[in-house]
């Protein structure tokens, strides 16, 4: 996979996204407002990041009965996710703050779930954002052990079953993440050049993902067990508790945006053009999903407003519900798709059909 292998059409060709641009741009001028985050965000993340790390402190510092405890594991894997989504996802991207010191802290809340904040941008931030939906370039529809998320990859006999077993797998990819996932994308990014880092730059990118990683494992188990002596058995089965709720509810709810029966899987012609030019080409690859839910809009930190996202992820999620209808008239007035579902079951029976149709 080469970054540079695929473009898209030159953007003059259609004016929807200058013009979707100016009018998102005239609505924050016109209210007088920024474009990040404010109070509502700061007070989004120390709920979440307390529903994570609280009830682990509280395990540590109390005697808890083990049903208790196994409900307090299941509280931080909702926490886990919550971080990811609604916390470091923004600061990432840079539209948690204009200030980059509290995008850069924030941001740090992944190295909390024992993720490598170089790999995490070039996955998500360099390919996917770029490249949504095309095989070959977006990693988040590549093939996964028995999983086949793209039309155009080979499929497999196993596959016949993946509606049913998929969200198995998904519950086991943040364990994953946080054990092999890293290291191997350092070594897959730096190999196909979307990694630009010189050597030196990337030793000691590794050194710090180690650090990470062991200092992650040591929190988790070395401190309870050495220090506090919790039992391992209720530990271990605890932690995988916590990374299944954290592994399917992160991996669900980004399916539900790009692997749906309605969104678009392009590929490339024989020079490396994709058809449309890249806004166009996020509105058709992109669907939105539960907007009128307060709480999953909160909870999801605005990733059931994907196509907002996509088009404007310099934008702090907080405003997504604002500018979607612009979005949205812009879209139909350039007779481009704006796909939606009113609820998240919709979405996730739409999903589930995708998964079956291309088994």
């Amino acid at each position: 996979m080469q970054k540079t292998n695929v473009r898209f059409v030159d953007p003059s060709k259609s004016p929807f996204h200058k013009v979707l641009q100016k009018r998102v741009n005239q609505y924050f001028k016109e209210r007088g407002i920024s474009r990040y985050g404010n109070a509502q965000m700061i007070f989004k993340s120390v709920v979440l990041l307390a529903t994570y790390i609280v009830p682990f402190v509280v395990m540590l510092t109390f005697p808890i009965p083990w049903p208790i405890s196994l409900l307090l594991w299941a509280l931080m894997g909702f926490g886990l996710a919550g971080v990811g989504m609604g916390v470091m996802h923004d600061a990432n991207h840079g539209s948690y703050s204009q200030n980059k010191v509290v995008n850069n802290l924030m941001a740090f809340s992944l190295n909390l779930a024992g993720g490598s904040i170089l790999t995490w941008k070039l996955q998500h931030n360099v390919l996917h954002h770029t490249y949504t939906n095309v095989c070959g370039m977006d990693d988040d529809i590549e093939d996964k052990l028995f999983l086949r998320f793209s039309p155009h990859t080979t499929k497999k006999w196993y596959h016949k079953a993946q509606q049913v077993y998929a969200f198995l797998f998904y519950g086991i990819t943040t364990l994953y993440w946080v054990t092999a996932k890293d290291f191997i994308q350092l070594a897959k990014y730096t190999g196909n050049k979307v990694n630009k880092q010189t050597a030196k730059e990337n030793r000691i990118s590794l050194i710090k993902m180690i650090l990470v990683k062991v200092g992650y494992y040591a929190v988790f188990f070395g401190l309870p067990i050495f220090v506090f002596n919790l039992p391992v058995y209720q530990l271990l089965l605890g932690f995988l508790l916590m990374h299944f709720i954290a592994g399917i509810t992160l991996t669900t709810v980004f399916q539900l945006a790009h692997s749906i029966e309605e969104t678009n899987h392009p590929l490339p012609d024989d020079q490396g053009i994709i058809e449309d030019n890249w806004a166009m080409h996020q509105i058709r690859t992109t669907a939105n999903f539960s907007k009128k839910s307060k709480f999953l809009t909160w909870y999801l930190g605005g990733l059931n407003y994907q196509i907002e996202h996509h088009l404007f992820p310099n934008i702090c999620h907080i405003h997504y519900p604002n500018i979607a209808p612009i979005v949205k008239k812009t879209a139909e007035e350039y007779e481009l798709p704006y796909v939606e579902h009113k609820t998240f079951v919709k979405a996730l029976e739409s999903h589930i059909g995708l998964m079956r149709k291309i088994a």
